[in-house]
C-alpha cells in the first residue's frame, strides 16, 4: 500500500522514477495545461500517442494531482493579501486539527500552512481592502478561544514560480 503524507504527497520518491521524457510533460504542462495532446508531444519530442500515455501514468501516480485555473485577486474582489501567524493553546492534535479544519473553510483563505517555529499555522489571506484585513484578524481569528497569538503581515508583492523541477 502507498503511504501518503499529510500534504498528500506520496512518501516514497515519485520522482525516482521520472525520466527526462515525464520531466519535460510536466514541465510542459506546468507552462500551459491547455495545450493539445499534439502540441504537448511535439514540445517534448514524442509521439502524441507516447504523450497521452505518459500523461495518463502520471495522473495515475498521483504525481499530476490536476489542473486549475490562475484567476487575478483583484478581479475577485481580494486587493490585500496577508500572510498570519497563529499560534494556538494547548497545542494538542485535537487542537491543531480542529483549527486546521475551521481555518480551511474560511471564504478569505488562500492556503493554510501547519508550521513548526513560534507560530502553529501559517495563513495566505486575500481580501478586499485593509479594514477588511482588520475585521478577519480581530473578529474570526481572536474569536476564537484556542488562539493565543496572531501576527499579521500584509503582502506587497507575491511572486510565484508557476513552473517547478525536480530538486537532484
Amino acid at each position: 500500500m502507498t503511504d501518503y503524507g499529510p500534504s498528500g504527497a506520496r512518501r516514497d520518491s515519485l520522482t525516482a522514477h521520472l525520466d527526462e521524457i515525464d520531466r519535460g510533460l510536466i514541465r510542459e504542462l506546468q507552462r500551459d495545461a491547455r495545450q493539445s495532446n499534439r502540441d504537448l508531444a511535439a514540445a517534448v519530442h514524442v509521439s502524441p500517442s507516447t504523450s497521452s500515455e505518459r500523461v495518463r501514468g502520471l495522473k495515475s501516480d498521483g504525481i499530476i494531482r490536476g489542473y486549475h485555473a490562475d484567476v487575478s485577486l483583484p478581479a475577485l474582489g481580494r486587493d490585500v493579501q496577508a500572510l498570519t501567524a497563529v499560534t494556538i493553546r494547548p497545542p494538542t492534535r485535537a487542537t491543531v486539527e480542529a483549527f486546521r479544519k475551521w481555518a480551511a473553510e474560511l471564504p478569505e483563505l488562500i492556503g493554510v500552512f501547519v508550521v513548526s517555529g513560534a507560530a502553529d499555522f501559517l495563513l495566505h489571506v486575500a481580501v478586499p481592502d485593509t479594514d477588511a484585513l482588520y475585521a478577519f484578524v480581530l473578529d474570526r481569528l481572536t474569536g476564537r478561544p484556542e488562539v493565543a497569538e496572531v501576527n499579521t503581515s500584509i503582502v506587497y508583492e507575491h511572486i510565484r514560480r508557476t513552473v517547478l523541477e525536480p530538486i537532484a
